[in-house]
């Protein structure tokens, strides 16, 4: 029944013309195996959680339409699930992969299969680990090839794959354990990688780097994503011009840049064009740094790797021999400086929607319901005989609406589903701030910042059409925090610096080509604002992409309930769903 539900949906889409007559059902297997890998960067070699025994993982490739089934088997002691990063799950919540909201983890020596149908999506997106802090390694793209052509006119010679990740020497566990034990910031990564390569200005990673191969006159394809844990990213390539022709799976209206900024959990990607006459060595840099809103300690090295120019010398000598760079300074190649708020804030306001026939633009032009939600640091007194590490003597947390978000030992999406008495959440998250005040000029070290614990989250009927204003704070520190929506894309229809004004900034919105995302980097010292209809039945969780901002309880979630019929309702949980 459920196979031919989906059956249904696809031929429904096509009669409505987003999908064409000729796509064929096509069900793409795939077969995940979570396993140690001894692994060895910057001369370090530690066991690794892999996927396939692959650091990167295993890339997913489907077509727009296809049916997807992952089995995963977990042959680790650990616990562990994977997330499959901007699929929006159609009534298929089951998949979606957040351990403890949507699905109890994997158990070691056991099998889930993941089962979904890409539908009305296409581009890059990704996937990752959804337990711990495990998408350290466990990370891969996902690639939905679209039916129709692209909506641009040149020619694509290749595309590349770009996934930026970060490297510990040490164990990532113990990493995250220190850090909840105590409450202090985490170890910083020992560096940046580029599809699992330091790349040349790290010691002992020269063989180490990224190669790839261009033509003179041809135009490729760079799929990029960001799967670092805890950093936003500029990349830019030395003496080329990008331009932007897609966000987390969404086109956009092209536009050229010599950088972008990157959020962890988005994706872009950008069509570069090989016009520049080669040096004798015929390599360009293509470096990725750190965009720095933050005072705490952070990663300031840089993962660079090269874009080769076909030339007499072959390629394979330059990749054991590659061109030797010591030092990254990004005003030598004309690059913005990490600390570049004005450069990051042009390019984000270039972003907008295709917004074309064929790919238009649905944001919802009135509301049903505004959240506005202050997303913030915390301190919390340390309990009594304890050592607290955060500062003065106490711990670090997170919150929204001063709510830290604890996960149950259920699955949230279970436990509504069976309608359960003792679930483990209430539907009572605060819709807006308890205590309007300055939440960006404030200097609250002096004040009493506990948050409160609980698991609470959100409920709409099936149809809602959403707006959520996305306050940032200056509580310890003004920081850009991505945030992740599960289940469903959204609009960014407002952005600014400062506090939010209800009375005049939705004055300002842009209602006809917002940019379409997943996962929105909201302002240092500022807010966003995102709009979406709720029509996706399940439970969706909502996060800080940091991990360690997650950690601290930077989240909650929402409930989408059944609509009318079987098309607007949840699909049956599957037989093989792991239990806790």
């Amino acid at each position: 029944m459920e196979g031919f539900c989906q059956l249904v949906l696809v031929n429904l889409l096509i009669i409505a013309g987003v999908l064409p007559s000729c796509v064929p059902q096509t069900t793409r297997r795939f077969e995940f195996n979570v396993e140690w890998k001894n692994v060895t960067r910057l001369c370090h070699t530690k066991p690794l959680l892999t996927v396939n025994g692959e650091y990167p993982g295993p890339t997913i490739a489907v077509h727009e339409g296809d049916d997807v089934e992952i089995k995963v088997t977990n042959s680790i002691a650990q616990n562990t699930t994977l997330h499959w990063h901007g699929i929006r799950q159609l009534r298929t919540g089951w998949a979606d992969g957040p351990a403890y909201i949507t699905q109890c983890p994997i158990g070691g020596g056991k099998t889930y299969t993941y089962k979904f149908t890409v539908i009305n999506q296409r581009g890059t997106l990704w996937w990752h680990s959804h337990h711990s802090w495990q998408r350290a390694s466990v990370y891969g793209a996902f690639i939905i090839h679209p039916r129709m052509p692209y909506p641009f006119s040149v020619p694509i010679q290749d595309e590349f794959p770009i996934i930026f990740g970060e490297w510990w020497n040490g164990d990532i566990d113990s990493v995250e354990s220190e850090m909840m034990k105590y409450g202090g910031g985490p170890d910083i990564s020992n560096a940046y990688t580029i599809n699992g390569l330091p790349g040349p200005f790290y010691n002992c990673s020269n063989k180490d780097t990224l190669i790839n191969t261009v033509e003179h006159g041809k135009t490729y394809m760079l799929r990029i994503i960001n799967a670092a844990l805890n950093d936003e990213l500029f990349f830019a390539v030395a003496n080329h011009t990008l331009t932007v022709v897609e966000i987390d799976a969404a086109y956009t209206k092209p536009f050229k840049t010599k950088a972008i900024m990157i959020a962890p959990g988005q994706t872009t990607n950008v069509l570069l064009t090989a016009t520049q006459v080669p040096d004798s060595s015929g390599m360009f840099l293509m470096a990725a740094w750190t965009y720095l809103t933050s005072v705490f300690p952070f990663n300031n090295s840089t993962t660079a790797g090269f874009l080769q120019y076909k030339n007499p010398m072959s390629t394979d000598h330059m990749s054991k021999h590659p061109k030797k760079v010591t030092i990254f300074d990004p005003v030598m190649y004309n690059f913005p400086q990490m600390d570049d708020t004005k450069y990051y804030t042009k390019f984000d306001d270039n972003l907008r929607s295709l917004s074309s026939p064929r790919y238009p633009c649905n944001v919802p032009k009135t509301i049903h319901k505004r959240i506005v939600t202050v997303i913030s640091l915390n301190l919390q007194d340390c309990p009594a005989n304890k050592t607290c590490k955060g500062y003065a003597n106490k711990r670090f947390y997170a919150s929204m609406n001063n709510q830290s978000f604890v996960r149950p030992t259920v699955s949230i999406l279970e436990s509504h589903y069976k309608k359960l008495k003792k679930s483990q959440y209430s539907t009572d998250f605060p819709e807006k701030p308890r205590r309007p005040f300055d939440y960006t000029g404030v200097n609250p070290i002096a004040k009493n910042m506990n948050t409160e614990f609980g698991t609470k989250i959100i409920q709409v009927p099936y149809g809602t059409n959403l707006e959520f204003v996305l306050q940032g704070t200056s509580f310890l520190n003004v920081e850009n925090h991505p945030i992740h929506f599960h289940g469903h894309n959204f609009f960014i229809v407002g952005k600014g610096f400062g506090n939010f004004n209800v009375s005049t900034d939705p004055a300002k919105y842009n209602l006809v080509d917002p940019p379409e995302r997943n996962t929105v980097a909201v302002p240092s010292g500022g807010w966003a604002a995102i709009r979406f209809k709720a029509d996706n039945p399940g439970v969706w969780f909502i996060h800080c992409h940091l991990e360690e901002h997650t950690s601290w309880g930077l989240a909650s979630g929402f409930i989408v309930q059944n609509g009318h019929g079987p098309s607007q309702s949840l699909l049956p949980p599957p037989k093989d769903l792991p239990s806790c």
